[in-house]
C-alpha cells in the first residue's frame, strides 16, 4: 500500500471504512495528529491488534470496535468475523515504518483496498551499554523482556560480541512465537518464555511465571 503523508491522511480519513492500529505507539502518534485536526468520522470503525492498542484508544476516549479477545496479533485480528467480509472496504493501517505485511496482504486478498499511514519511525537507541555490561558481569540481570523483533535485533547489535555471550545465556520473555523463533536463530541458550499478551499485565505475569519456575522447591529424599 501507499504511504500517506500527514496532510493527505487527515483530509482523506473520511474515505476509509476501517482504521487498524498496530500498536499503542501507532494509536498515540496518530490520534495526537488527528485530534489536532478535528474529530474522527462517525462511520469509521476502529480495530486494535493488541490489548495495549485498545487501552491506548480508551485513553483518547475511544473504544476499539474490532479487537481480538485472545492471541493479540495480526493472525487473531484476521480471524474475526468483521475482518472476513471486507470486499470493497477501504482500510487504513496505522503503524511504524516497516513491519509485517501479512495483515495488509491478507485484507487485499479478501478484496479490500488497503493503505498504510506510517506515523512513527523505529530507530536503534544511541545508548551507552556500559552500565548494562557491568550489571551482567556482576550477575545482576536475571531475565530480559523484549516486545518486538526489531527490539531484539537492536539489543543484539548494541551489546557487541562480548555482551552477546551474556545475552544468549539470559532467560528471555517475548510476546510472540515469531520472537521466540528469532531468539533461537540468534543462538539464545537460556529459556525463552512467550507472554500471553504484549500489554504490561501480560509481561508482568510472564515475569511472575518465570520467577515461580525458578523458586519451585524440590524435596530431598535420603539416598
Amino acid at each position: 500500500g501507499a504511504v500517506l503523508g500527514d496532510v493527505a491522511l487527515l483530509l482523506r480519513l473520511a474515505e476509509f471504512d476501517i482504521a487498524v492500529f498496530i500498536s499503542p505507539n501507532a494509536v498515540n502518534k496518530a490520534m495526537n495528529r488527528i485530534r489536532a485536526a478535528g474529530p474522527l468520522p462517525e462511520h469509521l470503525r476502529l480495530a486494535a491488534v493488541g490489548r495495549g492498542s485498545a487501552k491506548e484508544l480508551k485513553r483518547f476516549g475511544l473504544s476499539a470496535d474490532i479487537a481480538p479477545r485472545q492471541r493479540f496479533n495480526s493472525e487473531a485480528l484476521l480471524e474475526l468475523p468483521e475482518m472476513q467480509d471486507v470486499a470493497g472496504k477501504r482500510i487504513v493501517i496505522f503503524r511504524g515504518d516497516g513491519g509485517r505485511e501479512l495483515l495488509a496482504e491478507t485484507l487485499k486478498e479478501r478484496g479490500a483496498e488497503v493503505e498504510y499511514a506510517e506515523v512513527y519511525r523505529r530507530a536503534k537507541p544511541k545508548a551507552d551499554v556500559g552500565a548494562l555490561m557491568r550489571h551482567w558481569a556482576r550477575g545482576d540481570i536475571d531475565v530480559i523482556t523484549v516486545t518486538s523483533n526489531e527490539g531484539l535485533h537492536n539489543l543484539f547489535d548494541m551489546v557487541g560480541q562480548l555482551g552477546r555471550q551474556w545475552l544468549r545465556k539470559t532467560p528471555l520473555i517475548v510476546v510472540s512465537e515469531r520472537q521466540a523463533e528469532l531468539a533461537q536463530e540468534l543462538g539464545f541458550q537460556a529459556r525463552t518464555l512467550v507472554a500471553e499478551s504484549a500489554a504490561d499485565e501480560g509481561l508482568l505475569q510472564a515475569v511472575k511465571d518465570w520467577r515461580q519456575s525458578q523458586t519451585a522447591t524440590t524435596v530431598d529424599t535420603p539416598s
